[in-house]
């Protein structure tokens, strides 16, 4: 799957992608390390495909996203909602699995409203 669609357009999946990982690009600069194992790689899968589903299951209808799009929403959505709840919460054990689920379903709402722009008014 590419990141760009055949008219120049960033796919929605890859977008939140850049968003979600922007952050910590910008906070920390040139200092920017990444210490990532094969076992936290698929941990970070497992935490997306689990938190992608539950928030998909919460909003109803239709979402013109598949099982990677699941995956990539879950994975930014968990990686969004533990920072947030860090940044607000000294102690975040249940609080960032909440907040992870919270930033999913928004981020499953924000894909649905994208792509219903590009749809034909005739359809």
């Amino acid at each position: 799957m590419d990141a760009v669609m055949g008219d120049g357009r960033m796919r929605p999946e890859a977008a939140l992608v850049v968003l979600a990982v922007a952050p910590a690009f910008l906070a920390k600069g040139d200092a920017i390390r990444l210490d990532a194992d094969i076992g936290s790689i698929l941990g970070y899968v497992v935490v997306g495909v689990i938190v992608g589903v539950l928030a998909r299951l919460l909003v109803p209808g239709r979402d013109p996203i598949g099982i990677l799009g699941t995956i990539v929403i879950g994975i930014a959505g968990a990686v969004l909602g533990g920072w947030l709840a860090g940044a607000f919460f000294a102690e975040t054990e249940g609080v960032d699995w909440l907040a992870s689920i919270g930033v999913a379903v928004v981020l499953v709402l924000l894909v649905r409203a994208l792509s219903r722009r590009r749809r034909p008014i005739w359809r």
